[in-house]
């Protein structure tokens, strides 16, 4: 069988994309290389999920009091395992970890980057077979090379993001992952076991059909998101619509599919929980820096997601990410709101 040589694996192409920066040392790939290795074996057990012990909850509760399923467990472990073991993270934070995990080893210390994950995503879905992820983040250190990494490493804005990606398992298996480049995706392919090149340079569209939130929710939202939501549902051909409402309930899903066919994301505080249920460092640092280095926009409501400096590991934030024209639309009713009020 011929090979296809434009068809690039994604070690060739974070080597190609190495040789663009003479003093690059290559770190980043490796660990761009390990993540994808860890959701390899991931893939394969949640493609076996339903022949083997590992559907159904641990037994557990995480920092967040949400209930661990096996496969969070897994997941988990296999990527602090890699990475402990490589040479490229000084350290990793998880959303499935009380605290930080410093990999502190004579070469672990001279490592230029850190790591923040959420291994599983949407595990919630794990036992009904709806496609899950897992979603990363890679910054540069500012403690001092050498020494151990510190927490001040990993509290940093998502504008200091030197990486961010995801992976999605799901009719086939896809890794996205953004640099100040672009953005790229690579597609699983099983029979010999890499991610080959299948979407070279995603950029969002700047408008899009789609509108993904969660309904169930819709009155205990702010007043200015429902009016947006009702907007939605009453677009017709003479204002860009008629939109529709796609919620999956697995934010790798859900924003994937924005991501590349066009759409909005959102996930507001509600009036029980008006600092928002995601996670800031774990799951809108790294969907905001994608979707914003493909076109595309993200905030919490009142700034930028990316400028929010964080204070703690788990901290929680609404979340609005899409499409540049839907963006500013939904802005329009928000920004309208603030004004009022200060008025």
């Amino acid at each position: 069988m011929a090979i296809n040589r434009n068809i690039l694996t994604l070690d060739e192409f974070t080597i190609q994309e190495m040789r663009a920066f003479p003093l690059a040392t290559g770190e980043l790939a490796g660990l761009l290389r390990d993540i994808g290795l860890a959701c390899k074996r991931v893939n394969v057990e949640v493609n076996k999920a339903g022949l083997v012990d590992i559907l159904g909850d641990h037994g557990t509760t995480n920092i967040q009091g949400e209930e661990v399923k096996k496969l969070d467990i897994f997941a988990n472990d296999q990527l602090v395992g890699v990475l402990r073991h490589g040479i490229s993270c000084a350290g990793i934070g998880s959303e499935e970890l009380d605290d930080i995990v410093i990999f502190d080893d004579e070469t672990s210390n001279k490592s230029k980057y850190v790591c923040l994950f959420d291994p599983l995503d949407g595990s919630s879905n794990i036992d009904v077979n709806v496609s899950i992820g897992t979603i990363f983040s890679i910054y540069r250190r500012v403690s001092e090379l050498g020494k151990p990494a510190t927490k001040a490493d990993f509290l940093q804005p998502g504008n200091k993001q030197v990486a961010a990606g995801y992976v999605v398992f799901g009719s086939s298996t896809m890794l996205v992952y953004a640099t100040k480049r672009g953005v790229n995706g690579f597609t699983l392919d099983r029979q010999i076991g890499e991610y080959l090149m299948s979407h070279q340079n995603i950029q969002c569209p700047p408008a899009g059909k789609m509108y993904s939130v969660n309904h169930g929710n819709f009155f205990r939202y702010d007043q200015p998101v429902k009016e947006y939501i009702t907007a939605c549902q009453k677009k017709d051909k003479s204002n860009g619509g008629p939109y529709t409402q796609r919620y999956i309930g697995s934010m790798v899903s859900d924003v994937h599919r924005n991501l590349i066919k066009g759409g909005i994301f959102m996930y507001p505080g509600t009036i029980d929980k008006p600092g928002g249920k995601l996670r800031l460092l774990y799951e809108c640092n790294p969907f905001a820096y994608i979707v914003e280095k493909a076109g595309g926009k993200a905030t919490n409501g009142k700034i930028n997601i990316l400028d929010i400096v964080p204070t703690e590991l788990h901290q929680r934030t609404p979340f609005f990410v899409g499409s540049i024209n839907m963006m500013e639309e939904l802005e329009s009713y928000l920004f309208a709101a603030s004004k009022d009020a200060a008025v």
